[in-house]
C-alpha cells in the first residue's frame, strides 16, 4: 500500500494514541480516548493520554479480575500491543471464556514483576502451559515432549523493567507462539483434548496480591482467518 494512502487510512480509523501503530493487516483494538469495545470491574480501569490502566491501590481488596474486550472472539489471529507493570504480575488472556465477577478460564500470556512468569503461557488448571525458553508439542491424550531452544534469562536480555515492552501473541490452529520486543518466548502445538482452545476471548489482568498498576497501549489485531 502506498504509504501516503496507509497514512489516511490510518488517520481516519481513529487512532486517537499519539503512538498507536497502523500496520498493514492489524486493526485497532482501543480508540485511545475511553473503554468504547471493552467491559470490565468499574473503577479498576480507566484511559489516560490513550492509555489503558488498570490499578489496585494501598488498602484496596485486590483480587484477579479482566477487562474483556468485546468486539470478537477471534480464533487465528496475531495479536500486538505495548504495556508497562508497576508490581505484582499480570497477563493476556486469549481463546478465553468468560466466567462470573469478571473472570475468564483460557490460556495465558503471562508477565511479572519479578519476570519469572514473563513470556509464558500459562492457562488455569494446567499451569505453565510452556515455559520461556522452551518449544513444547502436546498431544490428545496430554502427552508432551519439550525442547529448549534458548537460555531462558538470555531472552529478556532486551526487556525493560517498569518501562515499556511490546507483546505479540501468534495463534494458527493449534500452534501458539509468544514473542516479547521481537524475540520469540515460547511455542507449543497443543491439541490436548480436555485443554486445548480454538477461540475465545482477549482480556486484560488485573492479579490478586499487592498492590499494582498495569498500562497497556497501541493495542491491534490482525485476524487471520478473516483474511
Amino acid at each position: 500500500m502506498n504509504k501516503t494512502i496507509l497514512f489516511v487510512v490510518c488517520a481516519l480509523a481513529g487512532f486517537a494514541a499519539a503512538d498507536n501503530i497502523c500496520e498493514d493487516g492489524f486493526a485497532s483494538m482501543f480508540n485511545g480516548v475511553d473503554l468504547t469495545g471493552w467491559d470490565g470491574v468499574p473503577g479498576a480501569w480507566r484511559v489516560e493520554d490513550g492509555v489503558i490502566i488498570g490499578e489496585c491501590g494501598e488498602g484496596d481488596d485486590c483480587k484477579t479480575h479482566y477487562l474483556y474486550w468485546t468486539e470478537k472472539e477471534p480464533d487465528d489471529f496475531v495479536l500486538r500491543l505495548k504495556f508497562k507493570l508497576s508490581g505484582n504480575n499480570s497477563g493476556i488472556q486469549f481463546r478465553s471464556e468468560k466466567r462470573p465477577n469478571f473472570d475468564t478460564w483460557g490460556y495465558q500470556a503471562d508477565f511479572a514483576e519479578d519476570t519469572q512468569w514473563t513470556g509464558c503461557l500459562y492457562q488455569h488448571d494446567r499451569g505453565a502451559v510452556v515455559k520461556r525458553g522452551f518449544k513444547a508439542t502436546i498431544a490428545e491424550d496430554g502427552t508432551r515432549n519439550d525442547t529448549p531452544f534458548a537460555d531462558p534469562e538470555s531472552l529478556l536480555a532486551g526487556y525493560r523493567e517498569n518501562d515499556w515492552n511490546e507483546y505479540e501473541i501468534e495463534c494458527k490452529g493449534s500452534l501458539i507462539a509468544l514473542r516479547i520486543n521481537g524475540e520469540l518466548m515460547c511455542e507449543v502445538d497443543d491439541r490436548d483434548a480436555n485443554f486445548s482452545r480454538d477461540s475465545g476471548i482477549i482480556a486484560l489482568q488485573l492479579h490478586a496480591g499487592p498492590p499494582m498498576k498495569v498500562a497497556f497501549k497501541d493495542l491491534r489485531i490482525k485476524i487471520v482467518s478473516e483474511e
